[in-house]
């Protein structure tokens, strides 16, 4: 046995998180330079959870017990296949709500808006006095759809509501003390909806479940905004809908591939684009690598983890 835990990295974006490892006394094995020696030996793997755990992968891991996510999501990790072996998964369940939300609404201002046309418009020297006589819709009394209430879809709701805007929501689960009224289905809350907001936790259950018909549901006057996965949306379907027409706007944070390639969005209109960063600020990701880290030491010490993915 190795003097000190061996606690692996599962992607290089973690690396910041090494010095902090080393400093509650383990010994940090990297994915991208890891030695057989040490596949023997890691305890514990701190993950970004939307990044695939290869079952191929884990099997090279003979002593694993923990998964920490330091991402809220999970969906790149087969909780109930890591848990038939042992292996506890955990989360920041919750930690980054509040500003994903924020970033979703971001997203449908400057989208709903023509917030990023029109700063093109100013910086390229192209403002025309009748450019002011062609308004856009304002938000107050707009319905807004929101795919998933959970803890960020929440906080969309009240946020919006803020706005003056109507609320509804679809999930697979009821929740009796929701505020808002729940859709018989994705397809009936989409066809109800101004603007649909994809805030729902990822899984082989929702894969692609905003497709062709659900997006031609929001229709050309509408938007779908997505800061939950890419690969909740059929993003083939997406962009040929943008670019006919049949869907009105988009607001993106997250895509089917990340990074997604420039190339493919640059016909692309009416849709704004920004490199899945709606969790990450100053204030939540501190917060998100504490509690892994914290999950890992109480792993490591036989006691119980804080934030358990729930079953």
């Amino acid at each position: 046995m190795p003097a000190k835990p061996v606690v692996l990295l599962s992607h290089q974006m973690l690396s910041p998180m090494q010095p902090a490892l080393e400093g509650q006394g383990y010994e940090v094995a990297r994915r991208w330079d890891l030695t057989p020696e040490q596949a023997a030996q890691a305890r514990a793997v701190v993950h970004a959870g939307e990044i695939a755990l290869e079952p191929e992968f884990l099997a090279t891991l003979p002593m694993l017990g923990l998964i920490a996510c330091v991402s809220v999501g999970y969906d790149g990790v087969n909780v109930p296949a890591a848990r038939a072996k042992g292996i506890e998964v955990t989360h920041a369940k919750g930690l980054n709500a509040d500003d994903v939300a924020d970033h979703a609404m971001g997203l449908l201002i400057a989208g709903w808006r023509n917030i990023v046309v029109g700063d093109g418009v100013v910086r390229a020297g192209g403002w025309r006095d009748g450019d002011r006589m062609g308004p856009r819709a304002g938000l107050r009394g707009r319905k807004v759809g929101i795919m998933g209430l959970g803890a960020i879809g929440e906080a969309v709701a009240v946020r919006a509501q803020a706005f003056g805007m109507e609320i509804a929501w679809w999930g697979p689960r009821a929740k009796p003390d929701a505020p808002w009224p729940r859709a018989e289905n994705l397809l009936a809350l989409a066809q109800a909806s101004d603007i649909l907001v994809v805030a729902s936790r990822a899984d082989e259950s929702n894969r692609r479940a905003v497709d062709r018909a659900v997006i031609e549901a929001v229709g050309p006057r509408g938007m779908i905004v997505n800061v939950a996965r890419g690969s909740i949306i059929d993003e083939d379907a997406l962009i040929a809908a943008l670019k006919d027409g049949r869907l009105g706007r988009a607001g993106l944070d997250v895509f089917e591939t990340e990074p997604t390639p420039a190339a493919r969005w640059a016909d692309v209109p009416n849709v704004v684009l920004t490199p899945h960063t709606a969790g990450g600020t100053v204030d939540s990701i501190p917060r998100m690598v504490g509690q892994a880290l914290e999950n890992v030491r109480l792993f490591l010490a036989g006691e119980p983890v804080m934030s358990p993915v729930s079953a």
